[in-house]
């Protein structure tokens, strides 16, 4: 009687635990999924997993490191940006807009795009995503845009609705005048400051003496809202000359990037033959010179000014003679490149490299150059994963930079 007790209790402590090891077994599964999710968000390899085979190993004064192609099969890839969720949008010249998921290519470009001017300079340019773009979904375009007397550049904003792979809510918050039939020098980068206000660029459209003309589009840096309207202590609010410039004088920017300390945006531009310039924008209003000042000359061998330096106009952190014709530029705060921080890495079109260039403050102090002869560097941009990123419009690739310890 006694044996029969025991072995129903038994069964009955059997049948009572085994639905508490199920639901524990089922937690500690819940809890392992999360701890891997947890791990991929932040590992190293959250955009692309690393190469089993890096390969050719580079070398510079402070680093050793490998190029990994992660995207190809692109047009002119102009600019890139990254969201949240670990995909990239990749702006092609020709108007076409890509996505990068998963760490491939979608085949079908993303629909919504505004028509572009897609000769000579002019496309579809840069692209940024909005400092709290997790609660507002808005991404930032540059583009040439078509109307009455030819083109201008201007600036787009809309969402991007990943079900129906499309931008939606789309609307020009800026638009540059006056538009011309020129093809050249549309800019154009964008860029947030650390207090949300929207930078962005237009050239001086091929015709120099605009960029001293403080009441049209051409040749100068600006400085928004996010929803495109004007901050009410801008430098020319009030005075003669467009309310939205935040300083003129700029021939052509090709690279913006934030100083990842003072929060000041800095800029590359395109000389004429010679003459390009990095330059640091912490004065609102200021002068940059172009035409009037320039270590430049024409195209044809003429001379443009012979003052390089004026009262009242800002000298460059540095400049390149002959020009190297820089493009997307970017600080290295990451801690996978030691030696690097704190550095601008900078693209090069006609030099067909990257240029490290080590500055003190806002003062140049040195430059090394790397990676000569492997394309038309188009844009640099670190990703959120910290690698630093550069596409090549000889070949169509989005690559990265991988330290090679």
């Amino acid at each position: 009687m006694i044996s029969v007790i025991y072995n129903r209790l038994g069964i009955f402590l059997l049948l009572f635990l085994l639905p508490l090891t199920a639901c524990s077994e089922s937690m500690e599964a819940e809890t392992n999924d999360d701890a891997t999710q947890t791990e991929n968000e932040v590992g190293s390899d959250f955009y692309f997993p690393l190469p089993s085979d890096p390969g050719e190993v580079h070398s510079t004064e402070e680093l050793d490191f490998h190029v990994q192609t992660v995207v190809e099969g692109l047009g002119i890839p102009w600019g890139m940006a990254f969201l949240p969720d670990g995909t990239m949008l990749i702006t092609e010249r020709d108007g076409t807009l890509r996505l990068v998921r998963d760490g491939s290519l979608v085949d079908e470009p993303i629909a919504g795009v505004p028509e572009v001017f897609a000769r000579s300079q002019g496309g579809l340019l840069d692209i940024e995503i909005h400092p709290d773009f997790e609660d507002n979904g808005w991404i930032y375009l540059s583009y040439s845009k078509t109307g009455s007397g030819g083109s201008n550049t201007a600036i787009m904003r809309a969402r991007y609705e990943a079900d129906s792979h499309s931008l939606t809510d789309q609307e020009d918050i800026y638009v540059g005048t006056p538009f011309s039939t020129r093809g050249q020098h549309f800019g154009s980068r964008i860029a947030f400051d650390p207090d949300g206000y929207l930078f962005f660029s237009i050239g001086d459209r091929g015709s120099m003496n605009t960029a001293q003309d403080i009441t049209n589009s051409n040749g100068n840096l600006f400085r928004l809202y996010d929803d495109g309207s004007i901050p009410e202590d801008n430098p020319f609010v009030g005075r003669d000359g467009l309310d939205e410039i935040y300083a003129y004088g700029l021939r052509n920017i090709q690279g913006m990037a934030v100083h990842p300390k003072t929060g000041v945006i800095w800029t590359n531009l395109h000389g004429p033959r010679g003459g390009d310039e990095l330059n640091v924008h912490d004065k609102p209003g200021a002068n940059y010179g172009w035409p009037e000042i320039t270590y430049g000359i024409n195209y044809n061998g003429t001379e443009i000014t012979p003052h390089t330096e004026m009262e009242g106009m800002e000298q460059p952190v540095m400049h390149w003679t002959p020009s190297i014709a820089p493009s997307g530029m970017d600080f290295v705060t990451s801690d996978k490149y030691p030696g690097w921080q704190g550095d601008i890495l900078n693209g090069a079109l006609a030099f067909q490299l990257i240029s490290r260039i080590v500055v003190d403050g806002d003062q140049f102090v040195h430059e090394e150059r790397f990676l000569e002869g492997i394309g038309r560097i188009r844009d640099v941009r670190q990703g959120p994963d910290g690698y630093i990123y550069f596409s090549n419009e000889s070949n169509g690739t989005i690559n990265r930079i991988i330290p090679a310890d």
